[in-house]
């Protein structure tokens, strides 16, 4: 199981009885009534729903770059892995944030394999999130465990609490990127990391 993470002296820590009456209380709210067949297991199931939503509290994801392969022939180049799909939640709204994330490094002298890029991706958008944050995030993390020459994170997504509500914009999307180390300072670098993963492309 999972190890969940620590949890501050000031929250209260809340069963799944308490998580339950809050779904039928809201539901109640709304106008419904959470005693008709329909939605008799409707708390139930978005408790279920949330577990697997916010897993990401549950982790620590610098975890997943912990284990690193070093025989890499001297391999020294960038390594890009693009088109990481995601969903998150808007931390103001509650409501869903879909995208996709595009990660870069400089590897100094270990690797990581690509499918823990994802997972740390994974670990912090299974989370209540602001787009800018989780960038930051994701960024800051490859670069305290790694230690890479630099890194780069670019995030395209869209947002439902913009979309669904509010202005009712579709067919936005909002783009982030945090650069650091090489990346930050060579422009040659970034303009390479761009390149790799076609930013052009991500407005069409």
């Amino acid at each position: 199981m999972a190890k969940r993470a620590k949890k501050s002296p000031a929250l209260v820590p809340v069963d799944r009885a308490q998580a339950e009456e809050a779904v039928r209380t809201l539901l109640r709210w709304a106008g419904e009534d959470p005693s008709r067949e329909g939605l008799l297991d409707t708390p139930k199931r978005v408790v279920d729903a949330y577990g697997d939503w916010f897993a990401g509290y549950a982790n620590d994801p610098a975890d997943y770059l912990r284990r690193t392969f070093e025989e890499v022939a001297g391999y020294d180049e960038m390594i890009v892995l693009r088109d990481i799909e995601f969903e998150s939640y808007c931390e103001h709204h509650m409501a869903p944030i879909i995208g996709r994330a595009h990660i870069g490094y400089l590897p100094t002298d270990k690797v990581v394999g690509i499918s823990k890029l994802a997972r740390v991706v994974d670990g912090f958008a299974r989370r209540f999130q602001v787009q800018e944050k989780l960038t930051a995030q994701i960024a800051h993390c490859i670069e305290d465990v790694l230690k890479p020459r630099g890194v780069g994170v670019v995030i395209d997504a869209v947002h439902q609490c913009m979309t669904t509500r509010g202005v009712h914009k579709r067919g936005v999307s909002m783009i982030t990127s945090q650069m650091l180390g090489d990346f930050r300072e060579d422009a040659r670098t970034r303009a390479e990391f761009l390149r790799f993963i076609d930013i052009d492309s991500l407005r069409r």
